[in-house]
């Protein structure tokens, strides 16, 4: 009797007799030893043969852990807020052309990319840019300070809250 591994950790099912019985796309491996045939006939006809061990598969009634309860209270939270919407034919349109936007402009960007002289130029004109921003804003502290009171003033205007 040979023994069996599969693609992607998937095992090969023992059938009730103990012979493997091998998915298709399972492939012979060398050096595993066989199902011994002793354990053949004590155990369940549902049991997976990996390159560890032998695993039985049994539903058991315990709750799902903490973690795994966090999944539904995200989702009825976003149910919660899409119910509380007043216009949601206007929020889907907008979510769709969201979509087609980035759909259009990831294509735009990989034409300009391949381009030959373009994306030079413009990681040239990103680095310059990058370098002017750092010498304007970053430097220098009172340059610093005005930055940040005018992206706290930007926040506060888009956010409605003054901090």
């Amino acid at each position: 009797m040979a023994s069996f591994t599969c693609a992607l950790s998937s095992p090969a099912l023992i059938n009730g007799n103990g012979k493997l019985a091998p998915r298709p796309h399972c492939s012979p491996v060398k050096g595993l030893p066989p199902l011994p045939s002793s354990l053949n006939r004590s155990l369940h006809p549902f049991v997976l043969k990996n390159t560890i061990g032998f695993v039985v598969v049994r539903a058991t009634g315990e709750t799902p852990a903490e973690g795994e309860t966090e999944l539904p209270e995200i989702l009825n939270t976003i149910q919660e807020t899409w119910n509380s919407l007043d216009d949601k034919y206007a929020v889907a349109a907008l979510v769709f052309a969201l979509v087609v936007a980035l759909w259009c402009s990831t294509g735009l960007i990989s034409a300009v990319d391949r381009l030959p002289l373009l994306p030079g130029i413009f990681e040239l004109i990103g680095i310059g840019y990058t370098g002017w921003f750092i010498y304007c804003n970053l430097i220098f502290k009172p340059d610093r300070e005005a930055l940040i009171t005018k992206v706290k003033c930007t926040y506060s205007d888009i956010i409605g809250k003054s901090y």
